[in-house]
This record gives structure tokens, sequence and C-alpha cells, in this order.
């Protein structure tokens, strides 16, 4: 009997999650729309991501967010958020911590998603990580978004690990992108995404969201050969923090 009302409870948890995610999509679309239409309306869009939708379904899940900052970024500064990735809280989570406007880099696949792709296609920079030419071109696009002022944001791993593995392997490009543009590397971990929501579908359960950020790297002494050592010290800290 318990464990039927342990899946009943899952069911709704995950309902309810979707619900969240969905409904505030469909009553602000105009807005929305509004907003995506141009590159130079993005902060205002910014501003109704983080403020309505993120904090919506983060308060609305009780999933609180607890953050412990060692520094404070700058407004109108250029900087590269990046974090270990274990839920599709993550997303949420991340506009949660920087009021700074940034731009998401992610795999294509999301914008098959209904409804949140719609939006997700239209404001993130997309890249086919088995294209060679959509990588190319994803250095552009990254170039434009930070002389509008914007920071960027990857989840480095490349995707969400399987579930046995604490941090997965880190890809190149956040850190080739941050040392070429000269922007600083902010490294967060998120300790609760993987326990409040997996990708498991019978788990998960409300509670805090746990975030600590680690003093700003900063890129510009740096080369690009020098991508492969801030890769690993990046990974190295993340690690060591999340064990």
């Amino acid at each position: 009997m318990i464990k039927i009302l342990k899946y009943i409870g899952h069911t709704v948890y995950r309902i309810w999650f979707y619900l969240l995610v969905t409904l505030p999509i469909l009553v602000f679309s105009p807005l929305l729309l509004a907003t995506t239409f141009s590159e130079k309306t993005y902060p205002q869009f910014y501003w109704l991501a983080r403020n309505i939708w993120a904090k919506t379904i983060l308060y609305g899940m009780g999933c609180l967010p607890k953050i412990t900052r060692a520094e404070k970024m700058e407004a109108h500064k250029n900087y590269m958020l990046v974090a270990n990735h274990t839920s599709m809280l993550d997303i949420m989570l991340m506009l949660y911590v920087s009021k700074n406007p940034f731009v998401f880099v992610g795999k294509k696949e999301l914008a098959k998603i209904p409804i949140f792709g719609f939006f997700y296609k239209r404001v993130c920079i997309l890249v086919d990580r088995e294209n060679p030419k959509s990588r190319a071109a994803v250095y552009k696009r990254v170039q434009a978004r930070l002389q509008q002022g914007l920071s960027i944001c990857i989840f480095p791993e490349g995707g969400v690990p399987e579930s046995d593995v604490v941090l997965d392997r880190f890809k190149d490009g956040a850190f080739r992108m941050a040392i070429r543009h000269n922007i600083p590397i902010v490294s967060m971990v998120f300790y609760d995404c993987k326990k409040r929501f997996p990708w498991e579908f019978f788990s998960g359960a409300p509670g805090p969201l746990r975030v600590k950020t680690f003093p700003f790297v900063p890129t510009a002494l740096l080369d690009v050969s020098d991508t492969q050592m801030l890769k690993q010290q990046t990974w190295q800290l993340l690690y060591q923090e999340l064990t």
C-alpha cells in the first residue's frame, strides 16, 4: 500500500512540474512573443523568464534556492556560467542564480519539447554536436551576444550523465569560448537538483536547492592552448565539492 501511495505521489509531483512549466508560458505568451521578435528586447524576455517562469516553477515545486556566493557579478559585464547538470531544474535554478541576463548554449534536441521548445529555439544558441559547421557557427553567435552585453551559460558535461556518475567529463566549448572572448569563468555547484527532480519518473521530492558559486576565474592572460588546463581545473573544483 505504501509503495502504491509513493507511486501516486511521484506521478502527481511530475504532472505538477510540467503544469508549472507550461501554464506560465501559455498565460504570458503574448509578452514572451513580443520580447523575442528582436534581440534588443532579450533583457526583457530574460526578466520574464527569471522572475515569472523560473520562480513560479521553483517555488511551486517547493524547491527553494539557497545560494552561497563567493563574488557578485557586475551589471553589464560578460561572464561564462558553468555548473554540473543533473536535472531539468538546472535551467530554472541557473536563471534564479543570475540577475545578469545570459543566453544558454544548448543541444538542439530540446527544441522538440512542446511549447517550451518553441521559445527555447528563439532565444537560445542551439548546437548540433555531431555537426562541425554547427559548432563553428556557435562561436559567431556567442560573440554577437557578448557584444550586446549578455553573458553565456553552458553546462560543460554536454548532457545529463548516467545516474551513478557524480560529474561527467567536460567538453571544451565553454572554456575555449571564455578564453577567446576574455571573459571570466563563473563556476557553480548545484547540490540538490538530482535529488529534488531526477530523470527517473518515480522519484524526487520538494526541498531546498543549495548552490555554491566559486571565485571567478579570469581568462584575459590565457591562450587557447590553455583550454585543457582550465577545463580540468574547473572539473576538479566541482568534483571535489560534490564528493
